[in-house]
C-alpha cells in the first residue's frame, strides 16, 4: 500500500471515530454513567477509599489483583491398567502395568509383540 492511500485511510478512519464519539457524547445513558464515575470518585476521595475497598465492602468474597485468576487444575496422569499375560506354552503368568518387563520383553522377543499381546487380560 502506498503512503498516499495509508493516509487516506487512516484520515477516513478518524473521520469515522469522531462520528461516533459525537454520537456517543449525546446519549443520555453515556451521560448519567458518567456523572455516576464522577460522584463516586468524589465520594471515594471524600472517605479515602480505593476502588478495592469498595469492592471488598460490595463483594467480600471477590478476589481482586493477581489473586483473581483461577490456579490451572494440575494435570494428572491417567493410571496405567494392570496388564495379566498368561503364556500358554509355560503357563508362566505376569502381570505388569508397564512393558518395561524383564519377562515381557523376552515373550516379544521370542514369540512376538503382536502374539504376547494376544495373551493379555486386563485387569482394571
Amino acid at each position: 500500500m502506498s503512503l498516499i492511500n495509508e493516509y487516506r485511510n487512516i484520515e477516513e478512519n478518524i473521520k469515522e471515530l469522531q462520528e461516533r464519539l459525537k454520537n456517543m457524547s449525546q446519549d443520555d445513558k453515556l451521560k448519567k454513567e458518567l456523572e455516576f464515575e464522577g460522584k463516586l470518585r468524589t465520594l471515594m476521595g471524600e472517605y479515602q477509599k480505593s476502588l478495592r475497598d469498595i469492592i471488598a465492602l460490595l463483594d467480600p468474597e471477590a478476589k481482586v489483583g493477581k489473586s483473581t485468576r483461577a490456579a490451572k487444575p494440575v494435570a494428572t496422569k491417567r493410571a496405567r491398567k494392570v496388564k495379566q499375560y498368561k503364556n500358554p506354552h509355560s503357563g508362566e503368568v505376569i502381570e505388569t502395568k508397564g512393558g518395561n518387563h524383564k519377562t515381557l520383553k523376552e515373550w516379544k522377543a521370542k514369540w512376538g509383540a503382536d502374539v504376547v499381546e494376544g495373551w493379555a487380560t486386563l485387569l482394571g
